[in-house]
């Protein structure tokens, strides 16, 4: 699919991927992006601390996943380039680590070339395709992953712009095409913790945004994993599931919550 520049280049309105950049403190944004992430940060101040622990939570649990012998991941929105993008945590474990990373932004695609410095014994690929076609993202997969060995599939920020119960459908469909041994990592936004400023935080982000977020109940959370082995301690608040050595004890709950799963 061709994007023309247009696409990527309009700085005028809000962009999603833009506003979780400027919150992680990273350069590519704009006035439109700023002045919505501040008023969002106004109403629940916590948002910006949940984006940066959403990149933490990923580095800790990609790491887990190739510490246990994991070599292949399959990222499914995966949001601009950080400092701690999937191929980076992996590879640092296990060089020969495979990655495809998939999204449907074609601002993210414009970037895409970020996430594409593999290791030599490695591979990353980009793949533009959106999660509600988990066909045509497994079979783009397939031509860069064997799926006849264990992948870790994660979904990271990403369920919550599927504002029905298709959703279950399609984590379903993509769980089911991998084999025993793989496992699935799943972050989404709840309003659990702060209850009224977190829907408050929503509302505005989905009067402004194209890209509208549905937040679910813990409870709604858990049912991705339905079928699968819950790794310890479960789905809990992002910052509680095993956090480092020093940060025990360090860290408040929040309402992003997540958990990884084993396929049996």
């Amino acid at each position: 699919m061709s994007h023309t520049p247009h696409d990527t280049l309009n700085t005028s309105e809000p962009h999603s991927a833009r506003i979780y950049d400027y919150w992680l403190g990273g350069k590519d944004h704009y006035p439109a992006d700023r002045e919505l992430g501040d008023r969002i940060l106004s109403v629940l101040p916590m948002i910006g601390e949940m984006a940066v622990q959403n990149r933490a939570f990923l580095h800790r649990t990609v790491r887990f996943l190739a510490q246990g012998g994991v070599r292949q991941f399959l990222d499914i929105g995966t949001g601009l380039p950080t400092a701690d993008n999937t191929h980076t945590v992996a590879q640092a474990v296990a060089p020969e680590s495979r990655v495809v990373y998939v999204d449907h932004d074609p601002l993210v695609l414009a970037h895409a070339r970020a996430l594409l410095t593999s290791s030599p014994e490695g591979r990353t690929a980009y793949v533009d395709a959106d999660l509600r076609d988990p066909g045509v993202i497994l079979s783009a997969a397939a031509e860069h992953l064997d799926l006849t060995r264990p992948v870790a599939l994660t979904l990271l920020g990403v369920l919550f712009h599927i504002p029905d119960d298709t959703v279950y459908e399609i984590v379903r469909e993509l769980v089911a095409a991998l084999p025993s041994g793989s496992h699935v990592v799943i972050t989404h936004s709840t309003n659990a913790v702060t209850g009224p400023a977190m829907a408050e935080a929503v509302s505005q982000w989905n009067a402004e945004s194209s890209n509208p977020i549905t937040l679910r109940t813990p409870e709604q959370i858990e049912r991705f994993f339905e079928g699968l082995e819950l790794v310890e301690p479960g789905v809990v608040s992002i910052p509680l599931w095993r956090p480092e050595p020093h940060e025990i004890g360090s860290h408040r709950e929040m309402d992003e919550f997540g958990g990884v799963a084993r396929k049996p």
